[in-house]
């Protein structure tokens, strides 16, 4: 069975480009964002990895940790991260977990568990190890995504879905398509017209199953 939202996610020791990690030690009471890649030095990775630097203000408002994974080992990692803050302009300041034997990707599902690296394995022989992977400070996954080899993941989705999944455990809310900061959010079926009147004042209502209002400020 793989993992599924709202699963605790797995916990487990590793060791990192920034020294031994135990995972759910390490998230503590954060956000916590996983994002995996099949291996270093691999170009599209390399822009992945540099767009994340890139926001790490970003991340930091947010109470959110960001932590890499890749099949290769330590010292690779810190070779690679040479490349991607020369690419980015920006510093890698998280960590990359070495998952060299594939321990953790097959934990959170991103490998059939009997699956192993061939000998001279390239990036193809990984390719399914591009996730990411959101969780709460209650240690449970909060929201996955998976992309394929030749599609570069958009981080700025990824912060607004992190913004959606903080707004929503916050205010106990739901949020529309394409929701960003600021817009309306939509009021949970649970919640009485009464009840939503008093929380939010006037809210408008598209349908009995569809009411929108602003969060108070």
């Amino acid at each position: 069975m793989g993992l599924r939202i709202n699963d605790t996610v797995p916990d487990f020791k590793a060791e990192t480009s920034q020294g031994e990690i135990s995972f759910h030690d390490w998230i503590g009471d954060s956000w916590a964002i996983l994002f995996s890649h099949p291996k270093d030095f691999t170009p599209v990775c390399t822009t992945e990895f540099g767009a994340v630097a890139q926001l790490s203000d970003e991340w930091a408002k947010r109470g959110t940790k960001v932590i890499g994974i890749s099949v290769d080992g330590v010292e690779d990692h810190k070779k690679w991260i040479g490349d991607i803050e020369s690419y980015s302009s920006s510093d890698v300041g998280f960590p990359i977990i070495a998952d060299t034997d594939l321990a953790v990707a097959k934990a959170f599902d991103m490998l059939p568990a009997e699956y192993y690296l061939p000998d001279g394995a390239t990036p193809a022989d990984s390719a399914t190890v591009r996730s990411v992977f959101i969780i709460g400070p209650d240690k449970k996954l909060k929201l996955s995504m998976t992309y394929p080899m030749n599609v570069g993941r958009n981080f700025a989705e990824v912060l607004r879905a992190l913004d959606g999944l903080q707004t929503a455990a916050k205010e106990t809310i739901a949020t529309p398509a394409n929701w960003e900061v600021g817009q309306d959010v939509i009021i949970p079926t649970s919640v009485s017209n009464d009840d939503a009147k008093a929380k939010y004042g006037e809210f408008e209502t598209v349908f009995p199953y569809l009411r929108k209002a602003k969060l108070p400020s």
